[in-house]
């Protein structure tokens, strides 16, 4: 049997108390930087395992590494859990209905408290395995905070949290089963924050300048720019503050949250500086004035089609997500008309409302192009990277959306996240017995940096939300 096969063996034996471990993340969902029970519920269980923690990497109060083993070389598992705003959604329930136990109306509309869950249960079997067969060598599991629209990694990186990483693995929660070949968009973000004078709007409006009507025409300057970007580049924003609730009263303060992406960080920069400057051009227009403070950023993916091919070996060797009859009964409650899945391969009718089979590619096909961003993109500018994605929802359930919360304690998410596991727990014993494939990996990676060195999205002075 297999070293693959051996490890799968020992995450089905451990595998309840992590299951266990989701579900406890999923009942408390904690925003960006808020993690504290999230971080805490992992630290405890990685410590009961013999990991050796570290906290506040970085100084960030919800970041942490858990280590076992000793040595070279140093693998790396990375571990998400924070949640979205909005998406409370009571457990099981297709009909949208927030979870009446939820009293902070957030929700893991991501899968992030199955994303943590598994990656700790992969690094878990890792070291057990390290242990009981006496091998050199060190798993190092990372929590990572707020990777929703903060980047908390990109902050973990700069820190030099991930210096003496050899490789780095991952995944991600989805509704089809499959090693990531993916090109994302770099991304930053910011506050743009107006400043006026307020006056009576109707006695006396010429001695008042109004931050909601700069904060107007910046929205519209960057409607206009949309048109004279590259097709693949992305600008959202959300007002944050309006000024106030009267009327007549010239707005005297208004706040907006932009997030600016591009397919690499030079082009995002560029584009976020014509933005910067729309700012500006409000502020002046209005007589206002502007300031803008980043709160974060991340690189797109940086790809390593030789972990790629290793981990395609290991999926391959494990098959598909073993889904039963009660759980396709209960995903077809969920399905929906949407003719694609969430990573944009065609749902054909008939086909079964969870994804029971395992997508490979070809290595020489292109990298298909996600206009979303993820902060793993810094980790893998640092140290060779690879992700997979299991299914653990019904095939076209939209990510960051409530029908997702909905289904994320059934059975299948934790059937979904436990494969994952595996995958990720074999594909880090081959790199930790195998020295001709990371050094395969790592040369692939460093031909690339030479060519691109890494260029973070953070610039010197940013530091982590929770510090400033």
């Amino acid at each position: 049997m297999s070293t693959t096969h051996d490890l799968a063996r020992l995450i089905d034996d451990l595998a309840p108390r992590f299951a266990t471990l989701s579900d406890t993340i999923w009942d408390n969902p904690e925003l960006r930087w808020e993690e504290t029970t999230s971080a805490d519920a992992h630290i405890a269980l990685a410590q009961s395992e013999g990991f050796r923690i570290t906290r506040a990497i970085g100084g960030v109060p919800t970041a942490f590494s858990a280590e076992a083993g000793s040595g070279e070389p140093v693998i790396a598992i990375l571990g998400e859990y924070d949640a979205l705003a909005g998406l409370s959604q009571e457990s099981g329930n297709p009909e949208r209905t927030p979870d009446p136990t939820n009293t902070s109306g957030n929700g893991q509309g991501c899968g992030h408290h199955l994303l943590g869950a598994g990656s700790l249960l992969a690094a878990t079997a890792v070291k057990r395995h390290l242990e009981e067969n006496g091998l050199p060598g060190t798993v190092r599991y990372y929590g990572c905070p707020a990777e929703e629209a903060a980047a908390g990694k990109t902050f973990m990186v700069k820190a030099g949290a991930f210096d003496d990483v050899d490789a780095s693995i991952c995944w991600h929660p989805g509704d089809s089963t499959l090693v990531q070949r993916d090109h994302s968009l770099a991304y930053m973000q910011s506050y743009v924050r107006f400043t006026g004078i307020a006056s009576h709007a109707g006695a006396s409006p010429e001695l008042g300048r109004s931050a909601l009507d700069a904060l107007e025409l910046m929205n519209v300057g960057v409607n206009f720019l949309r048109e004279h970007m590259h097709s693949d580049c992305r600008i959202h924003y959300a007002i944050l503050d309006g000024g106030g609730r009267s009327a007549n009263v010239v707005q005297p303060y208004a706040e907006a949250y932009y997030v600016v992406r591009a397919p690499n960080v030079r082009d995002m920069r560029a584009l976020f500086d014509r933005v910067r400057k729309i700012a500006g051009g409000a502020a002046q227009m209005t007589e206002t004035t502007v300031e803008i403070e980043i709160d974060g950023g991340s690189s797109n993916l940086l790809g390593n089609t030789v972990l790629e091919v290793s981990m395609q070996d290991t999926l391959v060797e494990l098959g598909p997500v073993p889904f039963d009859e009660d759980d396709l009964a209960t995903a077809r409650k969920f399905v929906t008309d949407k003719p694609i899945d969430m990573f944009g391969t065609p749902i054909e009718e008939g086909d079964s409302p969870l994804h029971d089979g395992v997508i490979t590619f070809e290595p020489t096909t292109p990298r298909r192009v996600l206009t979303g961003s993820t902060d793993v993109g810094d980790v893998s500018w640092v140290t060779p990277t690879v992700q997979c994605t299991t299914a653990c929802v019904t095939r076209g359930t939209p990510a960051h959306s409530w029908q997702l919360v909905a289904q994320g304690k059934l059975p299948a998410a934790h059937k979904g996240m436990i494969h994952a596991a595996k995958v990720m727990a074999g594909s880090a014993m081959n790199l930790l017995t195998d020295s001709a494939l990371l050094k395969l990996a790592t040369e692939e990676f460093l031909e690339r940096i030479t060519k691109q060195p890494y260029d973070s999205p953070i610039d010197d002075g940013v530091i982590a939300p929770p510090l400033r």
